[in-house]
């Protein structure tokens, strides 16, 4: 599947959920794995000193500090590295989502993996979530490849789905992410489940609709369904198709159980948020936290259209 694949990491606990999904996806997949951690923040006027991302402290920095760092990762992650061993370690200070994007578009990869959430016991936990929410959310907005985000333990691997829920909104971001989950389920031999919920969580949005209204929205959404998406299943059968009504994070968590779901795929919200002023607030971002299951962001076309896992290494 996935030629190159970047997973973006604290070395911390935060992050095993998705430090597993990434080793197992690129030992399975033979991928080329860069497991890459950005460690601290410059401080002001670009000096030697950067302030820790999970503590706060301030620490200096330098080629030894990285070294140590980089030493720390390999420890770290020991144990999955023995099994996939051309796994690549990288560390770097900078802004996060910068320098991961960065990153990602230098080694021109086809997935970045992260983590999303954190764990009570986690040094300056609380700090480390709005960071790392941050971090999540400008990586999944302008990353010009899919964002697998993983939050929670996955019991099946990727080539064992059998469900793929995809989430859409009509937007042009959801139709990539159409794309991209069609081409999946088709490729592993699961189900797809094309869900939309008609929006109903502003409180004036809920007063002012009738049910009539409700249900010519809900017709609506039906003809979108089969124009956007049903003429473009090509001989790829096995889908269904769900349309609701209500708060759509909710609802999408809800049909994702409901589905047994293995993946929801969904495009970033394109309604244009401050991310230091509604952190987290976006559906997608209501869903990566609260679902059982990974999710995956896609919000541009590239690595979706033609070849969705890239090509095969060489020397497989």
């Amino acid at each position: 599947m996935f030629e190159k694949i970047l997973f973006a990491t604290t070395a911390s606990p935060t992050c095993d959920d998705a430090a597993k999904v990434a080793f197992e996806l690129s030992r399975k997949n033979h991928s080329r794995l860069s497991v890459f951690h950005v460690f601290g923040l410059p401080t002001r006027g670009f000096g030697l000193e950067y302030r820790d991302v999970r503590t706060g402290d301030r620490v200096e920095g330098d080629e030894n500090l990285v070294g140590l760092v980089l030493e720390e990762m390999k420890q770290y992650y020991e144990k999955q590295a023995k099994e996939h061993p051309g796994v690549a370690f990288d560390a770097l200070v900078g802004e996060p989502h910068t320098e991961i994007l960065r990153k990602a578009r230098k080694d021109d990869v086809n997935l970045i993996i992260m983590g999303a959430h954190n764990r009570p016991e986690d040094i300056g936990a609380s700090r480390h979530r709005a960071i790392a929410g941050s971090t999540m959310q400008k990586v999944a907005k302008s990353a010009r490849c899919p964002v697998l985000i993983v939050s929670r333990p996955c019991v099946t691997c990727w080539s064992y789905f059998a469900n793929i829920v995809v989430a859409t909104d009509f937007s042009k971001a959801s139709d990539y992410a159409f794309q991209f989950a069609r081409n999946v389920a088709a490729d592993i031999g699961c189900t797809l489940h094309l869900f939309h919920c008609v929006d109903l969580s502003s409180e004036n949005e809920l007063h002012a609709s009738n049910q009539a209204a409700i249900e010519a929205k809900v017709r609506e959404a039906e003809e979108k369904m089969q124009g956007k998406y049903v003429a473009n299943m090509g001989e790829f059968d096995n889908y269904t198709i769900t349309i609701r009504e209500g708060t759509p994070h909710v609802e999408v968590l809800k049909f994702a159980r409901e589905s047994k779901a293995d993946l929801v795929v969904m495009a970033h919200h394109t309604r244009e948020v401050d991310p230091e002023k509604a952190l987290l607030g976006s559906t997608v971002e209501q869903v990566v936290l609260r679902s059982a299951c990974p999710v995956l962001s896609v919000n541009h076309p590239d690595k979706v259209d033609v070849t969705p896992y890239g090509a095969r290494p060489e020397s497989d």
